[in-house]
């Protein structure tokens, strides 16, 4: 009996470990526009201390442009004038609850920094930026680098 109690026991820790590995935020996601529907770039997204980052680790070409620059962040921001690819465009966001919030996401081709909220829907990352009152949601997907 206790060995079918450990073996039950370590199914259980197991499949818990792979449950949460599959509903994990962490990782790459391909960023889908959602006015356009093309992919735009991979974002890695990753923990530094407590909170979470994410940055761009690919760009999809755009027509005649090979190595973009974020000409049109804020001038006050060190990203201004940088290369988007390698770029942290997610800072700082916490956990509450099944979300994560509290931080901002950089859009380089606009050069807006909107307050971020970040959460798993079906398999995929739901990725919304708040502008004040209005907001947009991007979907992304699940990929590897």
């Amino acid at each position: 009996m206790p060995a079918r109690l450990f073996t039950s026991a370590l199914f259980c820790l197991v499949f818990t470990q792979f449950a949460s590995a599959q509903t994990s935020i962490l990782g790459t996601w391909k960023s889908i526009d959602d006015k356009t529907g093309e992919a735009k770039s991979i974002v890695e997204i990753y923990e530094r201390g407590s909170k979470i980052y994410g940055k761009i680790i690919k760009i999809f070409p755009q027509k005649g442009v090979t190595d973009p620059i974020c000409t049109k962040c804020p001038k006050n921001d060190p990203r201004f004038n940088k290369k988007i690819l390698g770029m942290e465009i997610i800072k700082e966001l916490v956990p509450d609850g099944n979300e994560f919030e509290g931080g901002d996401i950089l859009d380089p081709e606009v050069g807006k920094v909107y307050s971020c909220k970040l959460w798993l829907e079906g398999g995929q990352l739901k990725v919304r930026g708040y502008l004040g009152p209005f907001y947009r949601t991007q979907t992304w997907e699940k990929t590897t680098p």
